[in-house]
Order: C-alpha cells, then sequence, then structure tokens
C-alpha cells in the first residue's frame, strides 16, 4: 500500500478539528445537529479520497468514544459517508457528487446501519429508520457548511492549490 505522508498529515488534523469541534452543536427542533464531522468528511473526500476519508471518520469516531462525546453509532454513519462522498468525488470529479455521497451515506445509508449496533451492541430497542432523521439533518447541516467553504477555496484559488498539493506523490 502506497501512504501518502500528505494525506495522511491532512486526515490527521481533520480528525483533530472533528473532536476538538465535537461539542459545537446546532438545535433544529427537538434535536441537536453536530456538523463539524460532515463538514470534515466532505473535505476529506474531495481532498483526500475514500480511503484517507473513512479512515480520518475511524479514527475521529475512535477518539470520540474514548473520552466519553461519541457514541458507537457515529462509526457507521460517518464511514459510510466519508466513503461514498469520496467515492462519487472520485468517480466523477464533481463536486455536487461528494455533497450528496456524504448526505446519503451518512443520513439513509448510515442512519439505517445504525439500527442493528443500537440493538445488538448497545442493549437498545430501535426501528430499522429510527436514526435516518437526525442523521439526515446532522449531514445536511454539515454539507451545507462545508459548500459554503468549498466556494470560498474556489473563490480564493486555495482548492486548486491544494488539489495539487495533495494529488502530487511523495
Amino acid at each position: 500500500m502506497n501512504i501518502n505522508v500528505k494525506k495522511l498529515a491532512v486526515s490527521g488534523m481533520l480528525a483533530a478539528v472533528a473532536v476538538a469541534m465535537s461539542g459545537f452543536a446546532i438545535p433544529i427542533g427537538a434535536s441537536k445537529c453536530f456538523p463539524i464531522q460532515h463538514l470534515c468528511n466532505v473535505i476529506a473526500g474531495i481532498f483526500l479520497g475514500p480511503g484517507y476519508g473513512v479512515a480520518m471518520a475511524f479514527c475521529t469516531s475512535l477518539v470520540r468514544n474514548l473520552i466519553g462525546t461519541g457514541s458507537l453509532l457515529a462509526f457507521p454513519g460517518s464511514m459510510v459517508g466519508a466513503f461514498l462522498c469520496g467515492w462519487l468525488y472520485q468517480k466523477t470529479g464533481k463536486k455536487a457528487a461528494a455533497y450528496f455521497g456524504e448526505v446519503f451515506g451518512t443520513g439513509i445509508l448510515g442512519g439505517i446501519l445504525c439500527c442493528p449496533v443500537a440493538v445488538l451492541l448497545m442493549g437498545k430497542e430501535a426501528a430499522l429508520f429510527a436514526y435516518v432523521v437526525p442523521f439526515l439533518m446532522s449531514t445536511a447541516c454539515g454539507t451545507v457548511i462545508a459548500v459554503i467553504l468549498v466556494g470560498a477555496l474556489e473563490k480564493s484559488g486555495a482548492f486548486q492549490y491544494l488539489s495539487h498539493i495533495l494529488a502530487a506523490e511523495q
């Protein structure tokens, strides 16, 4: 396996940002949205690809669970969203596909995958689609923030610079 040190460093920084900002929440109705993980998923998916994106999401979920600020439900949601975001961007080269991948991967697929995690590993009763709506709200907020950030990076020219730097082999 060829490891790109630059991508590894950026994925570590994104994981650190996601863990440090995991206390930031946006209240929407009766639930709270934690959008920073989804913002980091989109950034990782676009700039780093699906492999580094999944690794970043896994590390973030692991650290958050170890320090008591996350739950086991973070694993399927964040990892599926990061993978689908990066994979769709890699296949299409379109940022809209990456945004869709994060929202669909985390909100729908990740929300559905949380049901067996909640029942089998956490001992909670849960309906199949119980986590879909809260995950959709959270990922939608984070993805909107990512759209704004990526747009600002494009306007400033930093998007092309970062893409070039991270795509270069060591």
